[in-house]
């Protein structure tokens, strides 16, 4: 679903749409239960990908506790849940595996700092140029990444350090035990709405399972959770160079994704909460969580598109839901590890399997038949990055591709109309002039066939950078080399400053378009005229 549909479906199944801050008994009670529920889905998915990360199951739970809180006290946007992500896991592996621990401490610090400065900067409002197909199929690659993962908890230690799939018995319990979980979560809303409803699912198949005694995988056979208070701890690195080198990679390619996962969730959690902005402030939540996490021994994260989902369908749609959350996970490490892992896996994969279907976009089958075929092919090329490799990667191709085919259409907009006018030929330009569309500019006259005068009219295309600058000063210079007149209409007063040797052969009129070409050109065209 797109969007707006994804905005439905959380309609649907959450309270009525609540404040900046709790006003009411009812409000803060669906913001505490809201947060209850994303820290039971927290676990499991903190814990797993720090065994993808190759690192203790804590440095993963105490990711999720301090990016979550940090982000959730000064983030961008209300709403949403940050921790550790399986995007950044699958980066951090290699690093963990030839270099230690401490040395991914020292690039989640670095990292935060990148993700600072760039917040600083104001970068984050280029999220802005992500096309809407890149978006979609940025939402079916992450529901598709995150349905995979849930795969592995149908796995069962084979006794000799490995897994096997579950057959027989235990397969049909859990599939039972998931299928279940799904059910209640899809009832419980048209029953009542006073508990969330994956918290619903979630305590309802606990207690079966507990009060029944059934044997399946359960929270604490992944690994105990129990720990303290994480505690600070300067990496253990050498403050060198070759430190730096090291580092520094990772950091720059982790604060990507982080950054692009966070501002995408952030534009994804906007449509339903009907919030906006944010997008800078987001980076520098983001980038002090990290740089916290890395000196407390955390492996760093970013926003989760899962639990987000789970938060707002849950009616948690201000900060106090995701402060609850993060508080109630450091609880679970403190005190409460012993009832925290009894949870059954499968009732904490009917709830991501929830997330899974409210998430992907299904009419996106519907949608490809229908949208321009570069378009439907971003939107695959997006999804299936996504799976495949990373989210940073799938999100830059998405938009590389629609870029160039964005430049592509408007470089075959270019034409002309030709007209007499006083014994002059006017060329009437219509089509924007740009590096894509310069060629066939200069293919639109015929300085060897025209009249000793020649006009060329702008007043329906615009001048858009240093090339086509660069286009229309060749242009002067074929008509000049036969010592024809040329000259140029509707060009704006920025053309009339940057052209250097067709600038005597404009005209001046009172209605020549006041639209600016990026200053940065008039250095650039000033010397490309001056070698002709």
């Amino acid at each position: 679903m797109t969007r707006s549909a994804l905005a439905a479906f959380a309609a649907a199944v959450s309270p009525p749409h609540a404040p900046a801050l709790p006003s009411s008994v009812a409000a803060l009670r669906t913001e505490i239960l809201s947060g209850l529920t994303v820290a039971l889905a927290l676990v499991p998915e903190a814990v797993a990908f720090a065994f993808v990360a190759g690192v203790h199951p804590l440095v993963g739970l105490y990711a999720a506790f301090l990016v979550g809180l940090i982000t959730a006290l000064i983030g961008g946007r209300p709403g949403m849940i940050s921790g550790a992500t399986g995007a950044l896991a699958v980066v951090m592996v290699s690093l963990v595996a030839s270099h230690g621990v401490e040395y991914l401490f020292a690039a989640v610090v670095m990292m935060g700092l990148i993700q600072i400065a760039a917040g600083l900067l104001k970068l984050g409002k280029f999220i802005r140029l992500v096309p809407h197909p890149v978006m979609l199929g940025f939402v079916n690659g992450l529901a598709i990444v995150i349905g995979l993962a849930q795969l592995q908890q149908f796995r069962l230690p084979d006794g000799n350090g490995g897994h096997v799939w579950m057959t027989g018995w235990p397969l049909v319990t859990m599939l039972a035990l998931v299928a279940a979980t799904m059910a209640i979560i899809w009832v419980m809303p048209r029953l009542t709405r006073a508990i969330p409803a994956p918290l619903a699912g979630i305590g309802i198949v606990a207690a079966l399972v507990i009060g029944f005694g059934i044997d399946v995988p359960r929270v604490g056979d992944l690994a105990s959770i129990k720990g303290g208070l994480p505690a600070f701890h300067i990496p253990a690195v050498p403050f060198s160079l070759e430190t730096l080198k090291i580092v520094l990679p990772y950091s720059v390619i982790l604060a990507a994704i982080g950054l692009i996962e966070s501002l995408l969730t952030l534009n994804l959690v906007g449509e339903i909460t009907g919030k906006r902005g944010g997008a800078s402030q987001e980076c520098v939540a983001q980038g002090i969580a990290n740089t916290v996490t890395g000196v407390f021994g955390g492996m760093g994260g970013c926003a989760m598109i899962g639990q987000s989902m789970i938060n707002v369908t849950s009616g948690g749609r201000t900060r106090l839901a995701a402060v609850t959350a993060a508080l109630f996970l450091l609880s679970f490490i403190l005190f409460a590890s012993p009832l925290i892992e009894q949870i059954p896996l499968a009732a904490l994969v009917g709830v991501m399997f929830m997330v899974v279907i409210g998430t992907f976009a299904w009419q996106t089958f519907r949608v490809l038949r229908k949208v321009p075929a570069t378009d439907a092919v971003v939107i695959v090329l997006v999804t299936a990055i996504t799976v495949a490799t990373d989210l940073a990667m799938a999100v830059v191709a998405g938009v590389i591709v629609s870029a160039l085919a964005y430049a592509w259409q408007n470089a075959k907009r270019i034409h002309a109309t030709t007209a007499e006018e006083d014994g002059a030929k006017v060329y009437r330009i219509e089509g924007p002039l740009f590096f894509g569309s310069t060629d066939g500019f200069s293919e639109l006259f015929t300085p060897e066939d025209d009249p000793d005068r020649v006009i060329v009219d702008f007043a329906s295309s615009r001048v858009a950078d240093q090339s086509a600058l660069a286009a229309i000063e060749a242009l002067a210079a074929r008509y000049e080399a036969r010592g024809k007149v040329l000259v140029l209409r509707h060009l704006s007063r920025d053309c009339h400053a940057l052209l250097h040797r067709a600038g005597q052969l404009m005209v001046d009129s009172d209605d020549d378009p006041d639209y600016g070409i990026a200053v940065d050109y008039g250095v650039r065209a000033g010397a490309l005229g001056a070698g002709h």
